[in-house]
């Protein structure tokens, strides 16, 4: 019988960064106390309801404002390239599930100096969105309790999230479940509700589905408006990664990812596709408010005839600021711990508490993100919080075309009884990765054609030359320290050559 690549030995081929018995499933949770680790129902609302925040619920009304009902193919086409990226580090992931996931990958395929760069720039990232809805929140619970300053409610909020991620890592997956499954059922919800709206079944509703064509067509402003929304809409979609990371450390690992993969990407299109579709067939696209009157889902519900529909509305999307305010400390934090790991990072902060927690990992990223917060209300001219939160505008990008080379590089350097015992396989390789590949350059091109998406990408620029700067420190520290120590860990990935 053909050996099972996971078991069998790794074959020498040159490769001089070999897998990290660190950022591994088994040895993360071998750390972790089993009572302790993710249930599979938190993994899979994580994977539900984990990235559904205020950019669907209040951010989709500028997208359809500027679209029209052809905002639908705009979700679609983002939600595709998210899919293919979704696809690739799951076929990766299930044959490794590591905490790091695209970083540890990036590692093995291209060397640390790609694990270095995307791990760095994926921690700023969550770093800048701690802040930004830490900054949200505590606007929220301004406007509902005026004698409560802003920053307070921000600093609040931190405080609340930063002690729920130090509790435990089932403390964070417990705080997870609850409110995702709020943002989920309200969802399902405003699905349901919605589709009967439109068909004129619901109580003082008639038929509206020629919305989709009666005010200017489907596509009033033409095709390159939907062409350039697609780049607004692809951030609304990153995170969706966060399910794997988080089922690499559940009570099954393998289990855990292979379900993340498969799964969350449909379900995930079906809420923000499925969502923009039935506000655009309820509702004219050029009668849609702007979310600074009121979000879109608020007002759809007031169709509705729900009383009370915008305090119900403001107190979701409430829970959706901190779920995403909750899994972005989990986020960060993991792939902190998981760069001092890969000796990217000082080791002390990869130091794990027999309940699963990076304990420095989530104060450094917590405090990264309250700097952030501070300065936005201390010195808010300096223009410094709106640097941070412009310069993150291309990880997303970065990241997917991280994914995709790794995977095109990993499948290529496998033998072909690799290749047929692979548990989840990109189809029609390596198409998906070209098509990934180009796609993201075209956002790039897009969004270099606004005022906006050029400052997003300068500024984005900006971050990665100052980590290409550091990087020649970086490799001297690990020169000097030598190869990483290294167990027997088998796997189909540890063939590829990956060059520092």
């Amino acid at each position: 019988m053909a050996p099972d690549p996971i078991t069998r030995p790794a074959q020498r081929s040159g490769h001089d960064h070999p897998p990290s018995p660190h950022t591994s499933a088994d040895a993360v949770g071998g750390d972790t106390e089993p009572a302790k680790r993710l249930r599979s129902r938190h993994v899979t609302m994580i994977t539900l309801g984990g990235i559904i925040g205020a950019s669907l619920f209040v951010g989709s009304a500028n997208i359809i404002r500027t679209t029209g009902p052809a905002a639908t193919l705009s979700y679609l086409a983002g939600g595709l390239l998210v899919f293919l990226a979704m696809r690739m580090l799951g076929e990766m992931a299930a044959t490794r599930p590591a905490v790091g996931s695209f970083m540890e990958y990036a590692r093995l395929g291209l060397g640390s100096w790609a694990a270095y760069l995307v791990g760095w720039l994926y921690w700023y990232f969550w770093v800048g969105v701690i802040a930004y809805e830490a900054v949200v929140g505590g606007g929220m619970i301004n406007t509902w309790f005026p004698a409560i300053p802003a920053w307070a409610g921000s600093l609040a909020l931190l405080a609340i999230f930063v002690t729920t991620n130090l509790i435990s890592l089932r403390s964070f997956g417990e705080t997870e479940f609850w409110l995702a499954s709020i943002k989920v059922v309200a969802i399902v919800v405003f699905l349901g509700a919605g589709v009967l709206f439109a068909l004129g079944l619901w109580p003082s509703s008639t038929m509206s589905i020629a919305n989709l064509w009666a005010h200017g067509g489907f596509m009033p402003n033409g095709f390159g408006v939907v062409l350039s929304s697609i780049a607004l809409v692809l951030f609304s979609y990153f995170g969706t990664e966060i399910a794997v990371m988080a089922a690499a450390e559940s009570e099954n690992p393998a289990k855990g990812v292979r379900q993340a993969a498969h799964t969350v990407i449909w379900r995930v299109m079906l809420f923000y596709v499925g969502a923009v579709f039935v506000i655009v067939t309820i509702v004219p696209w050029d009668k849609v408010p702007s979310p600074d009157v009121i979000a879109p889902f608020s007002y759809v519900f007031k169709l509705f005839g729900v009383p009370g529909a915008e305090t119900i509305m403001s107190l979701v999307i409430f829970t959706a600021v901190t779920s995403v305010l909750n899994s972005g400390t989990y986020s960060a934090s993991r792939m902190f711990a998981a760069l001092a790991e890969q000796r990217l990072a000082p080791a002390v902060v990869a130091k794990r508490t027999k309940r699963g927690v990076p304990t420095l990992a989530v104060i450094a990223s917590t405090v990264g993100g309250l700097i952030a917060t501070v300065v936005n209300f201390v010195a808010p001219s300096t223009g410094i919080y709106d640097f941070i939160m412009n310069s993150t505008g291309l990880v997303a990008l970065i990241v997917y075309v991280f994914i995709a080379v790794t995977q095109w590089r990993t499948r290529a350097a496998m033998t072909a009884e690799e290749r047929a015992n692979l548990q989840l396989r990109v189809w029609l390789f390596p198409w998906p990765n070209i098509v990934l590949i180009l796609g993201a350059i075209g956002i790039v091109v897009i969004m270099l054609t606004s005022e906006t998406g050029r400052t997003q990408v300068f500024t984005s620029f900006i971050a990665v030359g100052a980590l290409v700067l550091f990087w020649p420190l970086v490799r001297r520290g690990l020169r000097r320290e030598g190869p990483l120590r290294t167990t027997a860990t088998p796997m189909s990935m540890s063939t590829a050559s990956a060059p520092e």
